[in-house]
């Protein structure tokens, strides 16, 4: 059964030069956005309530409430 796995891995992809490399620049670009994604959203639960994107509205909000007065 891997023999048959192997041979159409190899048919696929390591046959031809161009077919491999495209795979591997797809694959590179892929687990990067990948792992930017991932990556951001672990930073972002970790510092929830500390990021600027969470404590925007309370400085725009008084700075309104300032230029009001």
């Amino acid at each position: 059964m891997s023999g048959g796995i192997s041979s159409v891995i190899y048919q696929t992809l390591f046959r031809r030069n161009a077919v491999f490399l495209s795979s591997i620049f797809v694959g590179a670009f892929a687990f990067e956005i990948a792992f930017d994604t991932a990556s951001n959203k672990v930073w972002d639960c970790l510092n929830k309530g500390r990021q600027w994107k969470d404590i925007r509205h309370k400085y725009i909000q008084a700075a309104q409430e300032e230029d009001d007065e």
